[in-house]
């Protein structure tokens, strides 16, 4: 039997072991100093990402002296970063745009200044700011863009409305928002979501095959036919109905909810009755009705034929916005609404914005334009 020979393992020299060891000693003590480098900065916000760009591009005592800011984190993550706008971005308020970095770079190109790139971007979306920079410098920047809901898309409708209807910022910037320097029931926008505090006028339509989400036949105690509604309209009415009659008042519905076909048919009976004069007047078109809503009724007295008369409307003018209900179209507003004063017109909102609208009065076309139209 032949013997095995054993292998003999040499030992490592210590001076290699000192070298690896010193090598482990270094390489440990760099990990340290850089990962105290990096939350020396990340603890005033600064992403990873961000941190890791500021260290190696030796930014780290500019960053520490200017403390968090969102833009300059913003800027040390994307790829469009420009050293020489650094001072640019730290004076510039943070936004949540896609392209923030790569549109300010273009808007001091163009030579807006520091507060005029704060207003292009907090009036408009990461679209419509990249479309901005495309254009040549503008005037008049600060004239509109002191109202919070004026939109950076809206620049060239805004200047030629002012200058051929002659009107004030506040008001042009209010009616190009709603569409009202264009034609009525012309290049319309379609809603199609239903929701409490939906706008539908002659700017905004419905489409045929609309209806609210939960429609509802109302009961004939509280109608004066079979007229349906959304049930979320109805329960408001109904606890509005209920207190009044406790005081005495008597109030009904005569009209409620109407298809897109129904409005159809009361356009058509109309056109064959008054004319067509009084149609465009008077009567909205199929899918410009409020009613399709469902959220709107038309509001009558138990009591007396005419509701302006009655005792009935002075109490809901005192009392509807409490129960989340605002008198739709009124003769103060009709400029803005396109519609006529109709005094039993009543359209649901909610109490939210009943009571904002009954605390400081305006048209519900300027509340959508002020605090829901971003």
């Amino acid at each position: 039997m032949k013997k095995i020979s054993k292998i003999t393992i040499k030992p490592i020299p210590l001076m290699i072991i000192k070298i690896v060891g010193g090598i482990l000693c270094v390489i440990l003590g760099l990990f340290i100093f850089y990962t105290k480098q990096i939350n020396d900065i990340t603890k005033y916000g600064y992403s990873k990402k961000a941190s890791n760009n500021i260290l190696f591009g030796k930014k780290k005592d500019y960053i520490l002296s200017v403390g968090e800011n969102k833009t300059l984190n913003a800027a040390f993550e994307s790829n469009d970063y420009n050293e020489k706008n650094l001072d640019h971005y730290r004076k510039i308020k943070y936004v949540d745009q896609k392209h923030l970095i790569k549109n300010i770079n273009k808007l001091i190109k163009i030579g807006y200044s520091n507060n005029d790139i704060n207003i292009i971007l907090s009036h408009g979306t990461d679209d419509s700011v990249s479309e901005f920079t495309k254009r040549e410098k503008v005037k008049y920047l600060e004239e509109f863009y002191t109202l919070d809901y004026a939109k950076i898309e809206n620049y060239d409708r805004y200047v030629k409305y002012s200058d051929e209807m002659g009107e004030d910022e506040d008001v042009t910037v209010l009616y190009v928002n709603l569409d009202m320097d264009k034609e009525e029931y012309n290049e319309a926008i379609e809603v199609k979501k239903f929701s409490v505090d939906m706008l539908v006028n002659k700017h905004r339509k419905l489409g045929k095959k609309f209806e609210p989400n939960d429609l509802m036949t109302i009961p004939s105690d509280y109608a004066s036919d079979d007229i349906k509604a959304s049930r979320l309209a109805f329960n408001a009415f109904k606890k509005m109905c209920d207190e009044a009659k406790k005081e005495g008042y008597e109030l009904v519905i005569n009209s409620g909810y109407r298809s897109y076909k129904d409005q159809e048919d009361i356009t058509n009976l109309y056109l064959n009755t008054y004319g067509q004069s009084y149609v465009d007047k008077f009567v909205a078109k199929p899918g410009f009705s409020e009613h399709q809503t469902g959220l709107a009724f038309d509001i009558g007295s138990r009591k007396k034929n005419v509701f302006a008369e009655s005792d009935e409307y002075n109490w809901m003018k005192e009392n509807a916005w409490k129960y989340g209900f605002i008198e739709r179209f009124t003769k103060q507003y009709e400029p803005i609404t396109g519609f006529r004063s109709e005094a039993w017109h009543y359209r649901y909102v909610g109490e939210k914005i009943a009571k904002v609208i009954h605390d400081d009065p305006m048209a519900y076309e300027e509340y959508f334009a002020v605090y829901l139209d971003k």
